[in-house]
């Protein structure tokens, strides 16, 4: 499967029995599925099933999906509502002659609301069953070309994806290999601090040194933070690999990076070491910011 972004648009028009159809369906970031439907009066009843073809396709994402359906063949003829019109022309002469408004015109009397009226057509659910398909079916198509254009977003930011993780693979080696890492740079700067220590405290016992000495050390050793970012990268490259719905895994692992290279920092018995921990969390910011798009 391939990954996909939250973000996309995408529109698809059909006709059908003198009906003109457009789908407009737009695709942003979201914690979970979150679907908005803005249909046309009278088709409220294609909620449902434009929801469930919206969610068999995606996962996560805000996505709005606007309806239009224009009726091109013959339309009802407007009706005057003579009665009404009788009445509003009486009251117009009535406010002339007593108070000297303007007269009324007829295309004014005509704008007003109730005067002039288009019936509805009133159609059975057998004629409206073959238009209801077709909408249902440039839905289809319109989500269709979403996902496409989410998939060709997802394809591009697997990319970036992958080239922090190159990065910290690299700056995770660096810290590996930096010549602070050494275990005679390392047995002396522990001697360098017990001897401070020593100095400070000359009455201090020597289990209490001893205790000292090892908390030093292991306060040095940044073996385990290596090896658990070694680990976090195979497993990144992996969900990226496999694809699909790997946003929220990708989340908690950009956490994961973010916790070791902040040990990293706080264990470094080294300016270069801390220098390392530093870019390292910038990469690691710039990674999990990308992955907030990620389906």
């Amino acid at each position: 499967m391939a990954l996909q972004s939250m973000t996309g648009f995408a529109r698809a028009v059909a006709a059908h029995d003198g009906a003109a159809i457009a789908w407009e369906v737009k695709s942003v970031n979201g914690k979970s599925i979150e679907t908005r439907l803005r249909l046309p009066v009278g088709f409220e009843r294609l909620e449902p099933a434009a929801r469930q073809a919206v969610q068999k396709r995606f996962s996560r994402g805000n996505i709005q999906a606007v309806l239009t359906v224009a009726r091109t063949g013959v339309q009802a003829q407007p009706v005057i509502n003579e009665a009404f019109l009788k009445d509003i022309a009486g009251l117009a002469r009535r406010l002339e002659e007593q108070f000297g408004v303007a007269r009324a015109s007829a295309d004014g009397l005509l704008a007003l609301r109730g005067v002039l009226e288009t019936p509805e057509t009133i159609e059975t659910e057998e004629q409206r069953a073959p238009l209801d398909a077709a909408i249902l079916a440039a839905l289809d198509e319109a989500l269709g070309g979403l996902e496409e254009a989410r998939r060709r977003e997802g394809e591009a930011l697997g990319s970036v994806l992958l080239g922090h993780l190159d990065r910290i693979a690299g700056l995770t080696l660096a810290a590996e290999a930096d010549p602070s890492r050494e275990p005679a740079v390392i047995r002396q700067k522990i001697a360098d601090q017990v001897r401070l220590l020593m100095d400070a405290a000359a009455g201090l016992d020597e289990a209490r040194l001893h205790q000292e000495a090892a908390f030093l050390a292991a306060k040095a050793d940044i073996r385990e933070e290596i090896d658990r970012l070694k680990t976090h990268v195979a497993a990144a490259r992996g969900l990226i690999a496999a694809g699909g719905a790997v946003g929220r895994k990708l989340d908690f692992l950009s956490q994961e990076f973010n916790r070791e290279s902040n040990t990293l920092c706080s264990k470094s018995n080294a300016a270069s070491v801390t220098g390392i921990g530093l870019e390292l969390k910038a990469v690691v910011d710039q990674f999990r910011e990308q992955v907030q798009n990620l389906e």
